[in-house]
């Protein structure tokens, strides 16, 4: 399922890093900070994922080369930009995340409304699972989420994961369930 390129295959801008029959998931670049603008001030993302503070393109900028781009560098992998294999529209993200206090990578997606209930999100998931387990030879994954974000919470399951735990980031901070799948 996964196809890496180092760099070769382009759409929009960033190297494809896995391909779906009807999705291309590539690198997210500076130039995809307009649309990262959109994405993370969705009432949706900011409802369920959290306001990341993000008002601005300057913002969003920095955003991608503190996140996204820095983790490429680090760690070899990071959220990717989805979209459509026929067209490039933009659609979402989805990736792999290293946090603080996990001792595994996550993976996160979210995606446009307009998006939704397409099957785009576990196909785009589908792969990065694959491509955790295949490519970058994970040995888990795990995926944090909100308790009531019903919708992701489907997906996680549908991709395998399972309930793990409660757990807090810090003190100030919301409660997020952790779900868990051996690769």
């Amino acid at each position: 399922m996964s196809d890496a390129v180092g760099g070769v295959d382009i759409v929009g801008g960033g190297a494809v890093v896995l391909r779906t029959p009807r999705l291309a998931l590539r690198r997210l670049t500076v130039a995809d900070a307009a649309f990262m603008l959109m994405l993370l001030n969705d009432r949706s993302f900011v409802q369920f994922i959290g306001d990341r503070g993000v008002r601005s393109l300057a913002d969003a900028d920095r955003y991608l080369r503190n996140g996204a781009l820095a983790s490429y560098t680090t760690h070899g992998f990071g959220l990717y930009l989805v979209a459509g294999a026929a067209d490039g529209t933009s659609m979402g993200i989805c990736g792999l995340i290293r946090r603080d206090g996990l001792d595994d990578a996550d993976i996160g997606f979210a995606f446009l409304p307009e998006f939704w209930s397409q099957g785009y999100a576990v196909e785009a998931a589908g792969a990065v699972v694959v491509h955790a387990r295949d490519d970058l030879g994970l040995p888990r994954l795990a995926a944090i989420c909100s308790p009531g974000n019903s919708r992701s919470i489907h997906l996680l399951v549908k991709l395998g994961l399972r309930f793990s735990r409660s757990l807090q980031f810090s003190a100030d901070a919301s409660v997020v369930h952790l779900y868990m799948r051996d690769l």
